[in-house]
C-alpha cells in the first residue's frame, strides 16, 4: 500500500498518518499563486518564512503554489517558481527545511499551465499548447500579472505530451531532492492536465479525447510515471476540480459518470491522495441531491486513496461537515491567509479573522510584508 491513510476518530483534530507522515490534525494549506519566486523561478527566504509560518500556527501540511515543471511551455506566470534546474532545488531545500523546523510536511504542487498562460505579455507573439487548439475564455488575471485574452494554444502533439510527461517526473525528482515531503499534480482549474478532462478543451480524435474514459487517460498516465519515478514513501497526489479559472460554471457533460471514470483512473495509476476543490464543498455538485465532488471521490476512488476536500470551509462547522460526509482531510485557502494559525485557533475555542481580498492578492498576489509571521496578520485588531 503507497500512502493509505489511518484514522483513529473522525474528528478535526484526530491524529491520522499520511504514508509514513504523521498528522495530529487533518488541516492543512491550499495551494494559492503568489508570484514572490525570482524571476529566474527560484524561491526566496521570503517564502520560505512565508510557508513555515502555517506549520507554526498548526497547519499539518501545506500545499505550496504551482510549480512549473519544464521549460518548454509549462511556465504560467512571471516571478513562478520552477523545480526544473538545481539553482531551483537548491532554493527550495531552504523553504522545505523552514516548514519542518516547525513540524510540518509540505507538497510540491507541480503545474503546467497549458492555455491558461498569464506570463506572456499580449503585445508579444503567443506560444502555449493544450489537447486542443481552443482558446480559452476571458481576461487574464492582473494578480498574477497577465493582461489582454488568452491565446489560442497550439494542439499538443504526442512529442509535447512526451516533453511535458518527462517534466512532471523530472520535477517530482527534484522535489524529492529538495526535501519536499510529496508532490500534487495539478489536474484541476483548467491548467493542462485538467484540460484534458474537459470535453471543451479537449477535442482530440485520439487515445486522448472522446468519452472520460479517453479524456482521462493522459492524466492518469502523468500520475503513473511520476509514482513509478519517486521513493516508495514519497507521496504522490493529484487536485481536481470541473471549474477553471476562464470557465468557473463549467462541468463534466457526463457529470457522476465522468466523477467516477476519473477518480477511479487516477486512484489506480498510483495517485495517494485526490485533492478535490469547488467553490462550495459542502454542497451538491452533481444534481441538487446528488453528491459533492468530494462525496463523490470518496466513492470511487480505491481503498488506498485518502481524500483531500477545498471550497469554502473556513469555518469549524463546514470544516467538520466535510469530514462527516467522508473526506479524510481538508485544506483551506483564504482563511488561512487571514488565519495563519487557524488550527490553533479553532482548537483554542478562539475567534477566527474574516478574510479581506482587498487587503492581500490585490492588485499583485505577491507575498507582503504582513505575511511573514503568524503574529503580523493584517485582520488583526
Amino acid at each position: 500500500m503507497r500512502g493509505g491513510l489511518v484514522v483513529r476518530r473522525n474528528v478535526l483534530f484526530d491524529s491520522t498518518s499520511l504514508g509514513k507522515l504523521q498528522f495530529d490534525n487533518r488541516v492543512g494549506l491550499a495551494p494559492m499563486t503568489r508570484v514572490s519566486a525570482t524571476e529566474d523561478g527560484r524561491a526566496t527566504e521570503r517564502m520560505a518564512r512565508y510557508y513555515a509560518k502555517f506549520a507554526e500556527g498548526g497547519f499539518s501540511f501545506l500545499v505550496t503554489e504551482g510549480v512549473y515543471t519544464d521549460d518548454a511551455y509549462s511556465k504560467g506566470y512571471r516571478k513562478q517558481p520552477g523545480l526544473v534546474t538545481d539553482d531551483h532545488v537548491d532554493a527550495w531545500t531552504g523553504v522545505t527545511d523552514a516548514v519542518h523546523d516547525e513540524g510540518g510536511a509540505i507538497f510540491a504542487q507541480l503545474m503546467h499551465s497549458g492555455a491558461q498562460n498569464q506570463g506572456i505579455p499580449s503585445s508579444a507573439e503567443q506560444h502555449t499548447i493544450a489537447p486542443s487548439a481552443v482558446q480559452p475564455e476571458g481576461e487574464k488575471n492582473e494578480a498574477y500579472g497577465g493582461d489582454g485574452s488568452y491565446p489560442k494554444p497550439k494542439q499538443a502533439t504526442k512529442a509535447d505530451l512526451e516533453t511535458a510527461r518527462e517534466g512532471f517526473v523530472a520535477s517530482a525528482q527534484n522535489a524529492a531532492e529538495a526535501g519536499f515531503d510529496g508532490v500534487e499534480l495539478h489536474a484541476a482549474n483548467g491548467y493542462l492536465l485538467n484540460e484534458f478532462l474537459s470535453d471543451k478543451m479537449n477535442r482530440r480524435d485520439d487515445e486522448y479525447g472522446g468519452g472520460p474514459e479517453n479524456r482521462v487517460r493522459y492524466p492518469a498516465e502523468v500520475v503513473s510515471a511520476v509514482a513509478d519515478a519517486v521513493p516508495e514513501d514519497f507521496v504522490v497526489g493529484v487536485r481536481v476540480s470541473q471549474s477553471m479559472v476562464t470557465d468557473y460554471g463549467y462541468v463534466w457533460p457526463e457529470g457522476e459518470e465522468a466523477a467516477a471514470v476519473f477518480f477511479e483512473a487516477l486512484s489506480d495509476a498510483g495517485a495517494d491522495y485526490v485533492h478535490t476543490t469547488e467553490r462550495y464543498a459542502t454542497e451538491p455538485t452533481f444534481g441538487e441531491d446528488g453528491p459533492s465532488l468530494a462525496e463523490a471521490a470518496v466513492e470511487y476512488v480505491t481503498d488506498d486513496t485518502v481524500v483531500i476536500a477545498n471550497g469554502s470551509l473556513g469555518t469549524p462547522e463546514a470544516a467538520r461537515k466535510v469530514l462527516a460526509d467522508g473526506a479524510d482531510l481538508l485544506t483551506l485557502g483564504t482563511s488561512a491567509l487571514a488565519n495563519p494559525d487557524w488550527p490553533t485557533r479553532v482548537a483554542a475555542g478562539e475567534a477566527l479573522a474574516e478574510f479581506d481580498r482587498s487587503t492581500l492578492l490585490k492588485p499583485k498576489a505577491t507575498i507582503g510584508d504582513e505575511e511573514l509571521s503568524v503574529d503580523a496578520s493584517p485582520f488583526d485588531d
